[in-house]
């Protein structure tokens, strides 16, 4: 079992509970929920800077939108989403995000005699899948996408997050933009009705139903995929091109985006332009109130932050994430400096 499966194997229960020695309540503790996808990361992270400052962190992996309640309700220092929030959405609690880690999300089959990437899709075709409007491997619309693979005759099955995710978020927002028919009846969230199909929880869940059902097709983040040795679909991007899923090409949707000019750092990488991109890029986000009610911990949060954008890239790409760019990263570190408060509306973080 990989590192990543044996973590999200024991799914929203399971916290990264790293204070050792100094015990869970220590006051210097650090405390977050939230987003699936970024927890073998923020575990790697988290052990690391324990072994470095006796600091540890408490990370409970619920999924984005049990992060973004406790957030709200405040029982954390630190919410974390897959599905940004727009500005208005920050407006009305009070809070800011930033951009944490980047990955993509990866189309994944189960067919035998099928190798990984030996299958093209595009999107039109994978949303139709979803659907329930194309229902066997061999339909005219994959056979158009793949002339000389002897495509099989199995019935489609897809497999779908049942749990509200950023994943589904990310999915669903590409799948919205490039079929309207899908926007219209199912639309991009954390959680859609979907017409057909089998549901699972997690990424895990999700993969491991994909390996158990003949001729499914699944969504996973692609570490999960990787890691796992899932058989992942090509893909069509935007500029036309075929793409497959890996570092090289999440970095290239990402280096079209502009988060200078996104507002309340709100940005969706599905669908980038440029021959290189993955079409299905998101970025993971780190929610904080505005004015925190406890500025020591807000600060000792912050730092571990800060540690992770300097040393944390290389473990990052090791786990097969995608760093955030040097220059996105001093300008999130710059705007903890004047946006996040103490009771007595002083700034709280201190960089060391």
């Amino acid at each position: 079992m990989t590192f990543i499966s044996k973590i999200a194997s024991r799914g929203a229960v399971l916290a990264l509970a790293l204070a050792g020695s100094i015990g869970a309540a220590h006051a210097t503790d650090i405390s977050g929920a939230g987003a699936t996808f970024p927890y073998p990361i923020y575990g790697k992270w988290a052990d690391d800077y324990k072994k470095t400052t006796g600091i540890g962190l408490n990370y409970q992996s619920i999924g984005s939108g049990g992060g973004i309640k406790q957030i709200k309700a405040k029982t954390v220092t630190f919410g974390a989403s897959d599905k940004p929030l727009t500005a208005e959405e920050l407006a009305a609690d009070d809070l800011i995000q930033w951009p944490m880690i980047m990955g993509g999300v990866v189309p994944v089959v189960n067919l035998g005699g099928i190798a990984p990437g030996q299958i093209v899709i595009d999107g039109p075709t994978l949303a139709k899948m979803y659907m329930g409007e194309i229902t066997t491997w061999n339909a005219p619309e994959i056979a158009k996408l793949n002339p000389g693979v002897n495509l099989p005759s199995t019935a489609i099955a897809p497999i779908y997050r049942s749990d509200g995710s950023g994943t589904n978020f990310l999915f669903t927002t590409y799948l919205s933009s490039v079929l309207p028919e899908f926007k219209e009846k199912i639309g991009a969230n954390t959680s859609v009705e979907w017409p057909a199909g089998i549901g699972a929880k997690g990424n895990e869940g999700v993969a491991n139903m994909t390996k158990q059902t003949d001729g499914a097709v699944g969504y996973v983040e692609y570490a999960y995929a990787k890691q796992n040795s899932m058989t992942y679909l090509k893909m069509v991007n935007a500029a036309g091109k075929t793409v497959a899923p890996e570092i090289a090409s999440f970095q290239a949707a990402a280096a079209n985006a502009d988060w200078e000019k996104a507002p309340g750092l709100y940005l969706v990488l599905t669908n980038q332009p440029g021959d290189k991109s993955w079409p299905i890029t998101g970025a993971s986000f780190i929610l904080m109130h505005k004015k925190v009610d406890d500025a020591n911990a807000a600060n000792v949060a912050l730092r571990f932050f800060t540690w992770a954008y300097k040393n944390g890239g290389a473990m990052a790409e090791g786990l097969d994430y995608v760093p955030m760019p040097e220059n996105v990263q001093k300008m999130v570190v710059k705007l903890w400096t004047t946006e996040i408060v103490g009771p007595d509306g002083k700034p709280v973080y201190e960089p060391k």
